[in-house]
């Protein structure tokens, strides 16, 4: 086992680029947008498409706090909206809700790291285990298609709460459902502004540099894959 690990009794691990990935290389560009959107989207900019997306996610920011899949079908059908309206894309209100539905409902859209199953069971034996993660209902649903929900005993999930990493409110809530102090508890994000966040509040935090896009230098622990851990 990694050294690191030996004296704590939490691993509190991130999901996206931690345990899974986008099958479309995107979050929120599944395959199924890609599909019906089409040649549409291939008339876009890069700064168009970039400038699209962030203007959805500022409306996911603002409306986070949500209670079920419904809710959140609907919340990715107003996503999908605005980027259609600001791409001009003329998307209908059935292909904005197909879209909404298959971001909600379609578990292949995720695609879980080799390494990342064997992993989490074998560190279930020595460690509680938990997520720290900005994420949506359909959050359950995802980890159990991956085979891995179960070996997880606590969980906090940003729509419970209606913030993101890295306010504080998400790792105290971590900690309070795992009753450790934060001494004991290690932290695995791609994020460094997320382990910044936990490492403030004392949470021994770990890079994992499996998306490229996270191989940067950080004052802390960096690890490229999950088995590193073993």
């Amino acid at each position: 086992m990694n050294e690191l690990l030996k004296d704590k009794s939490v691993i509190f691990f991130d999901v996206g680029y931690t345990i899974d990935h986008p099958a479309s290389g995107d979050w929120m560009f599944t395959n199924r947008f890609y599909e019906i959107a089409g040649e549409r989207l291939d008339e876009c900019t890069k700064a168009q498409i970039s400038k699209a997306s962030q203007a959805g996610a500022d409306y996911l920011e603002r409306e986070h706090r949500i209670r079920n899949e419904e809710e959140e079908a609907l919340q990715f059908l107003e996503y999908y909206r605005i980027v259609s309206e600001s791409l001009q894309l003329g998307l209908t209100e059935d292909e904005l809700t197909e879209i909404a539905k298959d971001r909600t409902y379609n578990m292949d859209n995720y695609i879980i790291y080799p390494d990342a199953e064997k992993v989490i069971k074998t560190l279930s034996r020595t460690h509680r285990l938990g997520i720290i993660s900005d994420t949506w209902p359909s959050i359950g649903n995802q980890l159990s298609s991956l085979n891995v929900l179960q070996y997880f005993s606590f969980a906090t999930y940003s729509f419970e709460l209606g913030t993101f990493k890295p306010d504080r409110r998400m790792y105290l809530d971590a900690l309070q459902k795992c009753g450790c102090d934060a001494k004991e508890t290690v932290f695995i994000d791609d994020s460094p502004r997320n382990l910044e966040g936990a490492a403030e509040l004392g949470i021994t935090p770990v890079l994992i540099a499996s998306n490229p896009a996270s191989d940067v230098d950080v004052p802390y622990t960096k690890i490229y894959s999950l088995s590193e851990l073993l």
